[in-house]
């Protein structure tokens, strides 16, 4: 959409009618003109002397008078030693531009539905306890990945996840029936989440006094994980649920329904949801299946304590374990079984599991026991590897009770937003339904953008008292930029002189300024962001972009009028850049899952 293809098609030409040769378009490097220079494109020439047989300035003069001659949409060229900058006329950006805003959906693709989909697993929480700030990055992260490939004209299927089998749950439920006397969701007043997670603290409370006793008898750190009783409980609770044992059955079910309640409410409150739940309690049996049958192939092998293994040495790994001795599942097991059930279901040509860097491991595993299991489709597996979120404090920890709880971060930043924007001042007219749900819609804002501003493989640090600013790289800066657009729309809406500028087209002799120029040429590149966004599986992408274009218009807003009737063409033309700037903003805002507000 910004002549990028057009110019590597002409470059092509030129080479082979200036020189006799054919390249192909990957050969040459087109990006954007660096702002300290003139121009619009720039063509990288170097890679061309060996061609010319002359120096990169004159390869580049050359080039660039034969590009004016035969590229309508170019105006003029210099040259910087190996760098051939191109001006794309002013006539060509407004043509571009007068058919984009008459698109509601730019750069949005139509889905191709007769394609094989992806699939993108996200959230995958265990039922030990409630989400806290890292799960939040990767819901976030995995609902804008969705949307995103979406946009791009992929089919998408969302998927979860539940980790609601296997060692941490019996921890979680041995505490209770040691300790809980009984106490449910509605006794203690608790969400079912949050209630069962302080079990999983306790569990972990109860280990290290029974371990500090036992190396206080003169065990080792070891020897006293060996030794625990409670431990040996907690496998024992584990070996009874898979043996089917009625009480272990029904416990766990009752508390993993608290949970899911729980989970359910967290859910609803970051606006994101599922088209499919997994189960891993439905899963494993089917992993189980699928290791025997590897078993007697020989994929896997026994060892002499009962468990089964597979050897990876060779792909430069180690030796896996698939089941452990006393025949119960890990979570590989299950993963495999969860793989070919999503891919009976979907057919998928692609595989997406957004779980953080801590597991790469785990992943290229599963890869590779999905290949050498003879399936076709291990290819399409792919781990969206992201970064761990860290405080100021430190690193957070489920099993001592010091994580961030995501609903308690909500309420938090919910408060936050309320406080600001009484300051502010500009919600005196309210009520007090819509002031609460500004609220709410500026502390989500706040959350998802600062979370999906960096990169995903990069770590970061979470402070919630920076992600709440009305002025810089955030959220709120973003929404109220489009609040403010729709503002200044309100009252052209209300004055007759301005009312019609929908209807008036834009023409290509305006002597567009350079701050409606470079917001132009960036409003124009979302098609392309979209495509680079979702190759790359990379929301920041989208949150770069969207700040950009908020900080590109308020640059535009503070130098020229918009409703100035001694200016009318340019203020109808400004009016409609200021709409389609709105409509681009509103486009790359629901990307990250966030809404926007119309008055702030």
């Amino acid at each position: 959409m910004t002549f990028e293809n057009d110019l590597r098609t002409a470059a092509l030409q030129a080479v082979k009618d200036l020189f006799g040769d054919e390249l192909k378009p990957d050969s040459f490097q087109v990006q954007r003109t660096k702002p300290e220079f003139e121009g619009d494109l720039t063509l990288v020439v170097f890679p061309l002397t060996r061609l010319s047989k002359k120096s990169p300035e004159v390869t580049g003069k050359i080039i660039g008078e034969y590009l004016i001659a035969h590229c309508p949409f170019l105006d003029s060229f210099n040259t910087v030693k190996g760098f051939l900058n191109l001006r794309v006329k002013n006539a060509a950006w407004l043509n571009m531009l007068n058919e984009a805003v008459t698109t509601p959906d730019f750069g949005i693709k139509p889905v191709e539905d007769d394609s094989a989909p992806f699939v993108i697993e996200y959230s995958s929480p265990n039922t030990n306890k409630p989400l806290h700030l890292g799960h939040v990055r990767n819901i976030l992260l995995g609902w804008s990945v969705a949307q995103i490939l979406n946009a791009a004209g992929r089919k998408v299927y969302k998927v979860n996840l539940i980790n609601d089998r296997g060692i941490h749950i019996c921890k979680s439920m041995l505490a209770w029936q040691k300790t809980g006397n009984g106490e449910t969701p509605e006794s203690s007043g608790m969400k079912g989440d949050h209630l069962v997670g302080k079990y999983y603290v306790k569990f972990d409370q109860l280990l290290k006094a029974e371990k500090q006793e036992l190396i206080s008898k003169g065990m080792t750190e070891d020897e006293a994980e060996k030794n625990s009783l409670l431990m040996a409980e907690a496998r024992e609770m584990l070996r009874k649920w898979e043996a089917g044992d009625t009480d272990v059955i029904q416990l766990w079910k009752t508390m993993n329904d608290w949970v899911y309640a729980g989970f359910h409410v967290t859910y609803r409150n970051l606006g994101v949801e599922f088209d499919k739940i997994y189960y891993e309690s439905d899963t494993y049996q089917l992993g189980k299946k699928i290791v025997e049958e590897g078993l007697a192939r020989k994929v896997f092998f026994k060892k002499e304590d009962g468990s089964v293994r597979i050897d990876l040495t060779a792909e430069g790994l180690d030796e896996k374990i698939i089941l452990r001795s006393d025949g119960t599942a890990v979570y590989i097991t299950q993963d495999i079984g969860t793989a070919k059930l999503r891919y009976d279901d979907y057919h998928f040509s692609k595989m997406i599991y957004v779980v953080g860097n801590e597991q790469d491991y785990h992943f290229k595993v599963l890869k590779l026991i999905i290949k050498k299991l003879g399936y076709a489709w291990s290819d399409a597996i792919y781990h969206l590897s992201y970064g761990m979120v860290d405080l100021p404090s430190g690193k957070m920890k489920s099993r001592e009770g010091t994580v961030v709880d995501a609903d308690e971060l909500l309420k938090d930043l919910f408060s936050e937003s309320e406080r600001i924007t009484r300051e502010l001042g500009k919600i005196d007219d309210f009520d007090s339904d819509l002031a609460q749900a500004l609220y709410r819609t500026i502390g989500l804002g706040a959350l998802k953008y600062f979370l999906l501003k960096v990169d995903p493989e990069k770590r970061m640090l979470f402070n919630p008292a920076e992600s709440i600013d009305f002025s810089g790289d955030t959220g709120p800066f973003i929404q109220y930029t489009f609040a403010r657009i729709k503002s200044v729309l309100s009252k052209a809406g209300q004055t007759e002189v301005f009312r019609d500028y929908t209807s008036v087209g834009i023409p290509d002799t305006y002597p567009a300024n350079k701050e409606e120029k470079d917001l132009i040429i960036h409003l124009l590149q979302f098609p392309d962001t979209i495509q680079e966004a979702a190759q790359r599986l990379s929301p920041s992408l989208i949150a770069q972009f969207a700040f950009h274009a908020a900080r590109q218009y308020n640059l535009f807003y503070h130098h020229h009028p918009i409703l100035d009737t001694d200016q009318l063409a340019s203020s109808l033309f400004r009016l409609k850049l200021s709409a389609f700037t709105a409509n681009i903003l509103n486009l790359s805002l629901n990307l990250l899952g966030i809404d926007s507000p119309e008055r702030m």
